[in-house]
């Protein structure tokens, strides 16, 4: 059965989850994350990307993300026909990897951008990269270049990171300096590691 183990890493548009999953990695944890195995499946299906939205996404045989995701922001249907084709996908790979990561009969993390907005995985428990709204922006600007008025609609695309903090089984809190985050992952791996061994008494 999948996901027994699982918890669920997530947070909002440069709230610096990617960060978050590579030092909880350097700290032992095991990450499975959806972003990488999405880029893997849209990358293996190039072919269908031309089909569909036009040989302009796609260069050398990749999928031109940055491109796409200009059309994909700006246009309701064509956000729905791509999730449509790439979700079943990605959620059958995550199955896959949780499946054998369970039998190891340890925590481990599933990286879900998209966790509480679509509700998709049967997941108890969940760890949220929490940043101040204004902060994130901020980041999100600086970061991909963006002017502020598609950075917020960016954003906006997602739910609230206020929102996502309160529905969290617990908060990772990124609002101040690296160091400050590498000592709130250490701090959240020590968590997991005394709740799962009393867990085993």
């Amino acid at each position: 059965m999948a996901f027994e183990y699982a918890i669920a890493l997530t947070g909002g548009i440069a709230t610096g989850k990617s960060t978050v999953a590579s030092l909880l990695s350097l700290n032992g944890m095991r990450v499975i994350d959806a972003d990488t195995i999405s880029h893997e499946i849209l990358d293996a299906s190039s072919g269908w990307v031309q089909e569909t939205f036009g040989d302009e996404y796609v260069e050398n045989n990749k999928v031109n993300r940055a491109k796409l995701g200009v059309l994909v922001f700006s246009d309701d249907k064509v956000k729905k026909v791509l999730e449509d084709f790439l979700h079943p996908k990605i959620r059958e790979e995550i199955e896959k990897r949780s499946v054998k990561q369970d039998s190891f009969k340890f925590p481990y993390l599933i990286d879900i951008p998209l966790f509480f907005e679509k509700n998709a995985y049967d997941i108890k428990e969940s760890v949220v990269v929490y940043t101040p709204s204004e902060i994130q922006l901020e980041r999100f600007i600086k970061r991909n270049g963006y002017s502020k008025e598609d950075s917020i609609k960016r954003i906006h695309s997602q739910m609230p990171v206020e929102e996502k903090k309160k529905r969290a089984t617990w908060v990772i809190d990124n609002s101040k300096d690296l160091k400050h985050l590498q000592r709130e992952c250490e701090e959240f791996v020590e968590k997991i590691k005394r709740k799962y061994l009393q867990e085993k008494k």
